[in-house]
């Protein structure tokens, strides 16, 4: 008698089974509740959309093509279109109906040779931004692509004035909500790698840029803006740049963790983007900030979703593959520091259970914000093998949590703030689907609002952004 293999897999595995299925604009048939009369606008959602080519994997999460969703807001209805970003390297695979490129976790086929003249491809797959006039496609290792607000038409790659071809504009800008202003980076690597960073007006252009020299090639993804300081924690990962420049091994395989280099802070002045101050600290890695501010004594807060080791980049890398065994935890911890010598004074832990994509209302960013909502697991979740699978909301006034009740094998996505609501994409496990939930911000713990049925499975992925109007 043949025994049945029971597969292993958790069934957000299903999600990244197959390509996901673009749809034209549809209107969103409600499955219980009502849409709050605030939501007015927009929300665009950015994540890796295929995984794989004639039948063979992407490497690492972080190198499927971007597809983005828009769920457009008017009155009480509510429609959705979903579609890749078109990229040249989109493309020219989809012509030739495999991969041609390497990417982050992933060289390119062929023989090693192949991979010194043949550049890794922009997979547009990680935020977005919405500007008046355009959304950014963004992914940190080159320009971002721009593509109209309604039909999600790509527009082609977008320099913001002052980028080089190939200049790296990363997937956190953060916005002023007063004065409009945008402030961004990108890392040029080299034997010393160069911060780039960038500040723009609020249409996107870049009216001013400067250059600072790192140590090494670090992995920098997130920085944080506080008051009149830009902040960045370089965590002690660093590139091994002889292996991927020889087609030897992939960036995320050349990666090293090497933790008596300790956390380097890097305090820049807003208006100059002129350095304040460097030091050193215990390390850590992160991936996301949840905000930054200035308290009454002058002091630099900073909260993040802080992890111990950089175990995280293998457990991400697993995930496409529908099977995880990684543990990787991370923490909210605050840190607090003095700008003008970049010293920490204290590092505390907020909340203790594994969680990412923390966020605070747009029109905190940089100033103080009581509530930071995150993407977070479930009591007596196994890490290991789940991927994130509730959302919360952290009060910093009374020091508690507030959790949203989801049910198994359901898998929210980041959390959005837009007028008073959270929204988050929600795959649902058990009939392989996927809605967008709608909570009051201020009863994360009540029952949804709304619930709204998506055309087709839009698979997890990493971030989003709210456009009034």
């Amino acid at each position: 008698m043949q025994t049945v293999q029971k597969s292993s897999k958790k069934a957000w595995a299903k999600a990244f089974q197959k390509p996901a299925t673009e749809f034209p604009l549809t209107p969103l048939s409600i499955i219980e509740g009502e849409i709050p009369p605030s939501l007015n606008g927009t929300l665009y959602r950015n994540g890796p959309g295929r995984l794989e080519r004639g039948g063979i994997s992407v490497g690492h999460w972080f190198d499927g093509d971007g597809a983005i969703l828009a769920v457009h807001f008017k009155g009480d209805n509510a429609s959705a279109i979903y579609r890749y970003v078109q990229t040249e390297g989109f493309k020219e695979e989809t012509k030739a109906g495999k991969l041609l490129y390497g990417n982050y976790g992933m060289t390119a086929p062929g023989a090693v040779w192949n991979q010194w003249f043949k550049p890794i491809k922009n997979a547009a797959n990680t935020s977005v931004l919405a500007l008046p006039d355009k959304l950014l496609a963004l992914w940190e290792g080159g320009n971002p692509h721009k593509l109209d607000l309604q039909n999600l038409d790509t527009l082609g790659k977008d320099n913001l004035e002052k980028l080089d071809d190939g200049m790296g504009y990363s997937a956190h800008p953060k916005v002023d909500s007063e004065t409009g202003e945008i402030f961004n980076f990108g890392v040029s690597p080299g034997l010393n790698s160069i911060l780039n960073v960038y500040k723009s007006d609020a249409t996107g252009k870049i009216l001013k840029k400067t250059a600072h020299q790192l140590d090494g090639v670090p992995l920098l993804h997130d920085f944080v803006l506080a008051g009149g300081y830009l902040i960045f924690f370089i965590p002690p990962v660093r590139l091994n740049l002889l292996l991927p420049a020889m087609g030897l091994s992939c960036f995320s395989d050349s990666l090293e963790w090497q933790p008596k280099l300790g956390t380097q802070i890097l305090v820049i002045d807003r208006e100059t983007l002129d350095i304040v101050s460097r030091s050193e600290t215990e390390p850590w890695f992160q991936w996301h900030f949840s905000n930054g501010f200035i308290d009454d004594s002058g002091a630099v807060i900073v909260d993040i979703a802080s992890y111990e080791d950089f175990q995280t980049n293998q457990f991400l890398k697993e995930v496409p593959t529908g099977e995880t065994h990684t543990t990787s935890k991370s923490k909210l911890a605050r840190v607090i520091l003095n700008p003008q010598t970049g010293k920490v004074s204290n590092i505390e832990t907020l909340f203790d259970r594994h969680c990412e994509f923390p966020i605070v209302p747009q029109k905190n960013v940089g100033k103080y914000s009581r509530y930071t909502y995150l993407s977070t697991v479930k009591e007596g979740t196994d890490i290991s093998k789940e991927i994130l699978n509730s959302i919360a909301c952290f009060d910093h006034q009374t020091n508690t949590i507030t959790e949203a009740n989801f049910g198994e094998n359901l898998y929210p996505s980041e959390p959005i703030f837009a007028n008073g609501s959270i929204l988050t994409v929600v795959y649902n496990g058990n009939s392989e689907s996927s809605e967008l939930w709608i909570f009051d911000a201020d009863r994360l713990n009540e029952s949804p609002v709304c619930k709204l049925s998506l055309p087709s499975v839009i698979p997890p992925g990493f971030h989003g952004n709210w456009k009034d109007g």
